[in-house]
């Protein structure tokens, strides 16, 4: 996980250096203030010199794509004529956030005139929004004063949002297999998913598979379980025959996502079939670790779910792939699951690591380590394609329940999400807006951190609350 990074563009009028020169330490200082406080919220801030003119406008921006920052904040000390910023506002193509603030937290009749010139600055905002919009530009306004008000919060919200669209556009998955036959809500051709999203594909080759797993040696393996038994609760049945193999080919997946600089994977568990040398067994464990440490993950070679995960855990490491399985008519949730894959970072508790029959395919049995999802606030949220540049992400907020006493279906994957509205209006929302049966799924109160995602991403956005 990391924070967002955002280049501060301060904006100013020529005009009052040369007919005020005198208010210019204050308009710094306040410029200072506001970049402080910014990094106090837990943002990099990459600061660029108070802007004037166009060509200041233009070094400004080349500074922050230089910087490889995640959202420009637009911070208008003064009055600032919109076409002096215009033309390099209109060509950006980093998301927008606009923090409409000034100095003072009142301004009334007992004011001091002089404060005019450092608190006028809103007028200046509404002159290059109107600009932005006509230009297209994608923008979010977070209105408020910096001391007393929750306009930090918005802009970190914000921020966030960026952070994610960003690395989803430059997201490298990796796809073991082909996607299952016959699934199709996420799958799209994967030069479309380059061209929309930026996300790009890179497929596993079996046969260097093979000898990546050849190579693991009992070493590895040992020192792996050594980190296991830390990790998990071991099934006494557990056979180290069923964990070696397993490991074996963990340890080699691991290694290949490495090698590849991928920032998420998936796998067809079907691959398993023959059985595959480059895909011995099914490595349910690995796929969950993978989450953990940040790399995102989505069952069935569904490439667009996996780079969004991958996307969202760079700033919510609480998030899982799954899926909707069953509902509960009686209780108003849905019961989540998948076949052994889930982030271990939202367990309740220690998972625990035993073998899993695997009736699927003529591969052998691997591991898979169980535990119920824990109780919190959460997000359940789907990227779906249409085709044609056309997406649809869709956002449910809602509370994942704490499990009380015995649970039968405590040897799966298994959690129950009770979404905000009932849940008939629920399944009615999500699939009357054509969400696949994949899903990520985020943990926390942070719904006002994925709202600016749909916009930055040029997506239809369906928030079902």
């Amino acid at each position: 996980m990391r924070n967002p990074k955002i280049g501060l563009l301060p904006l100013y009028v020529e005009l009052y250096d040369l007919t005020t020169p005198e208010v210019r330490p204050d308009i710094d200082a306040a410029h200072a203030y506001a970049s402080e406080c910014l990094r106090r919220r837990n943002m990099e801030v990459v600061d660029a010199p108070v802007c004037r003119l166009a060509r200041e406008f233009e070094s400004a921006i080349a500074q922050f794509e230089a910087a490889d920052v995640d959202a420009i904040v637009t911070l208008h000390l003064a009055y600032s004529p919109s076409l002096e910023s215009e033309k390099a506002l209109a060509k950006v193509k980093l998301p927008l956030i606009i923090l409409d603030t000034t100095p003072s937290y009142t301004y009334d009749q007992n004011t001091d005139p002089a404060q005019l010139m450092l608190n006028h600055g809103i007028h200046g905002v509404q002159d290059m929004c109107n600009l932005l919009i006509r230009n297209g530009q994608v923008f979010r306004v977070c209105a408020g004063h910096l001391e007393h008000s929750d306009v930090l919060e918005r802009v970190f919200a914000t921020a966030k949002g960026a952070m994610v669209a960003r690395e989803l556009k430059r997201a490298r998955v990796g796809l073991v297999g082909d996607p299952f036959a016959g699934m199709g809500d996420f799958q799209l051709p994967y030069k479309e998913l380059e061209r929309d999203l930026g996300i790009c594909m890179i497929p596993y080759d079996f046969k260097k598979g093979a000898e990546r797993i050849a190579a693991v040696t009992q070493e590895e393996i040992d020192e792996e379980y050594a980190a296991d038994l830390k990790r998990f609760e071991i099934a006494p049945n557990l056979m180290r025959e069923v964990y070696d193999r397993t490991a074996k080919t963990s340890l080699a997946i691991r290694k290949w996502a490495k090698e590849e600089k991928l920032s998420a994977y998936t796998i067809n568990f079907l691959e398993t079939a023959g059985p595959n040398p480059g895909l011995p067994v099914m490595p349910f464990t690995e796929c969950c670790t993978a989450m953990v440490n940040g790399l995102g993950y989505a069952g069935e070679g569904d490439v667009l779910t996996a780079g969004l995960v991958g996307a969202l855990l760079t700033a919510f490491p609480e998030t899982t792939f799954t899926e909707m399985f069953c509902p509960d008519w009686e209780h108003g949730t849905v019961f989540l699951s998948h076949m052994g894959e889930f982030n271990y970072a939202i367990a309740d508790g220690k998972p625990l690591l035993q073998e899993k029959p695997f009736p699927y395919t003529d591969a052998e049995n691997p591991t898979a380590a169980y535990q119920t999802m824990k109780g919190s606030r959460a997000v359940l949220l789907n990227l779906a394609p249409f085709g044609e540049g056309r997406y649809t992400l869709t956002l449910a907020p809602g509370e994942m329940l704490k499990i009380q006493g015995e649970n039968r279906m405590a040897d799966a994957v298994n959690g129950w999400f009770k979404p905000d509205v009932p849940l008939e209006r629920f399944l009615e929302q999500y699939s009357q807006n054509g969400a696949t049966h994949h899903s990520a799924l985020i943990y926390g109160d942070v719904l006002e951190q994925l709202l600016f995602l749909g916009n930055i991403l040029n997506c239809k956005q369906v928030v079902i609350r």
